[in-house]
């Protein structure tokens, strides 16, 4: 491992007002989940989504492909990480995945021009949230062993070189930049607080019994939530993280900065940093997403789309 990476822990950097006709980024994403070397079931899940404008032809005089798809493309990556006895983490963790999707795909429009719009997009997300809220506890209402269930929820949406990160719970999103890595989310949990109040300091948080304490959820006991959203812009060569706290738990900010600055390929960096947090003893389930931001190589490639988009199975241990 290299010592060259640094870390910045919820310091955004000061980023460029890019102009909107500039060419999108192409990405490279990956996605991996597992259980882990304690845990005998996996709560965790994870999505990495494309987004397309798509015209299917029925009928045309000229030849032409059946479906045509527009340059345009968005991406959504999300990572769920659920809580509650027996099954009810991971069913609660699913709900929460799965009404996310069914609201993006018939009623966010992600298409939009973002300019202008970012209110209306910022509303639409909470939105999803409130609805993925809203079924846990009402499944959980009609099953009393699932009373309580819930889950964290970080999800990260991409048009163009606009990143908007909505968050929920103590998952994580990390902007990795220039050898940076900057922790744009922050944990809803108690120890959070007592570090925000001074009451405790970074040296105590890693071993502190209120870490898993958390204090903002979806679904949970009763319904409510509140959103963190954030917005910024995409440089060329920047690196989207999100995981659990399977991850955090397990390894040091120093120690995902490195894995990321020495894996260039976003397959190998998620096996690694999953193979790196169960050598550490991996006491909890572990999810990881990494997408990886640059120029395309000429006009001919296509925009947005990956050049190697991928969800890996999960290994064992």
């Amino acid at each position: 491992m290299t010592d060259q990476a640094t870390i910045a822990t919820r310091i955004i950097p000061n980023v460029p007002n890019w102009n909107h006709k500039e060419k999108p980024l192409r990405v490279r994403s990956c996605g991996m989940t597992d259980r882990g070397r304690v845990r005998s079931n996996n709560e965790d899940h994870f999505l990495v989504a494309e987004l397309s404008k798509a015209m299917r032809v029925h009928q045309s005089s000229l030849a032409q492909p059946k479906t045509q798809f527009s340059y345009e493309q968005g991406h959504l990556f999300l990572v769920a990480d659920g809580m509650g006895g027996a099954q009810a983490g991971e069913q609660a963790s699913a709900l929460a995945m799965e009404t996310i999707e069914a609201f993006t795909l018939n009623h966010l429009k992600w298409f939009f021009h973002l300019q202008g719009e970012e209110n209306h997009l910022i509303g639409e997300f909470q939105d999803a949230l409130r609805q993925a809220d809203a079924r846990i506890i009402e499944e959980a209402s009609r099953r009393p062993e699932l009373h309580g269930m819930g889950t964290t929820v970080t999800m990260a949406y991409i048009l163009g070189r606009e990143l908007f990160v909505v968050h929920v719970g103590d998952s994580r999103c990390y902007l990795f930049r220039k050898g940076t890595l900057h922790q744009i989310t922050h944990d809803h949990t108690i120890l959070d607080q007592l570090l925000t109040m001074g009451i405790i300091t970074p040296e105590q948080a890693p071993r502190h019994f209120l870490r898993h304490m958390i204090t903002n959820v979806v679904g949970g006991e009763k319904p409510g939530l509140d959103v963190e959203i954030h917005k910024l812009e995409l440089e060329p060569d920047d690196v989207v993280l999100l995981c659990s706290d399977g991850l955090t738990e397990m390894l040091s900010v120093q120690q995902i900065a490195e894995i990321l600055m020495n894996h260039t390929d976003s397959q190998l960096a998620c096996q690694e940093l999953i193979e790196e947090a169960n050598r550490q003893g991996g006491k909890d389930n572990v999810t990881v997403i990494v997408s990886r931001f640059d120029m395309p190589a000429s006009a001919t490639d296509g925009p947005l789309m990956p050049a190697a988009s991928t969800v890996a199975p999960s290994t064992p241990y």
